[in-house]
């Protein structure tokens, strides 16, 4: 299908605070969301603002709420941030960095393999990282899986090895990573998860692991919020 999105139209595809930003863009902070959102941003948040501040472009795609960074997700975001890029004469060097919590996370991860510009680093909260493991883990899970990645080739293990950070491993770019996760975590295992991804990353990647205790899904502590924002501010740095 011919792209359909164009800087006219993105605020129905997608939140940008780009109109926000007063000097020359430095960056650009993606997010993505968790299972089941269908929020659409009508208002600036204090963050999209706080990255304003800083001439940071914040993005949020509005993906399918059950879409697993499926490869339509993939393409979905990138054309988003290719119309961002043409309205403000973005070069293919611009610095992304790619967020989220959940399958948010586990999306964040992903895209940093699949996306047309590789991210320059990946800060995620509570990710899915096994996920032959998730679709097993809880009873509602596998219709969104399936539904995700029902069209896609293959057969449904290969199909969700190919989306699986932890089965990514070996095609992870080299850059910075920082994992949190809540120790009360009730929807996404932390040790099948999280500390089994690590585990693998720290064989040959730069990535920073981070327990939040405590708390529960994807619910940072103050400390680690200001510890997950600092993460994606230092890969903005100059």
């Amino acid at each position: 299908m011919k792209k359909v999105i164009t800087y006219e139209t993105l605020r129905n595809f997608a939140y940008s605070n780009d109109r926000l930003i007063m000097g020359k863009i430095r960056g650009i902070v993606v997010e993505f969301f968790g299972l089941g959102s269908t929020t659409v941003h009508h208002n600036d948040s204090g963050e999209a603002m706080e990255y304003a501040a800083q001439n940071i472009l914040y993005v949020i795609p509005y993906n399918n709420p059950w879409n697993w960074m499926n490869d339509q997700a993939v393409a979905y975001t990138d054309e988003v941030i290719d119309v961002l890029c043409e309205q403000y004469g973005l070069g293919a060097d611009v610095r992304v960095v790619s967020t989220g919590g959940s399958m948010g996370g586990m999306s964040a991860l992903v895209y940093t393999v699949y996306s047309k510009r590789t991210p320059v680093a990946c800060v995620a909260n509570c990710p899915v990282c096994d996920m032959p493991y998730h679709f097993t883990e809880r009873p509602d899970l596998p219709r969104t899986i399936y539904s995700a990645y029902g069209s896609e080739e293959g057969d449904l293990e290969e199909v969700l090895r190919r989306h699986s950070p932890l089965h990514l491993v070996d095609r992870m770019p080299k850059i910075p990573y920082t994992v949190f996760h809540c120790e009360k975590d009730d929807r996404v295992n932390l040790e099948k998860h999280s500390l089994a991804f690590v585990k693998e990353m720290e064989k040959e990647h730069d990535i920073t692991f981070i327990r939040v205790p405590l708390r529960p899904h994807c619910r940072l502590s103050p400390a680690a919020q200001v510890a997950y924002q600092k993460a994606i501010l230092n890969a903005l740095e100059e």
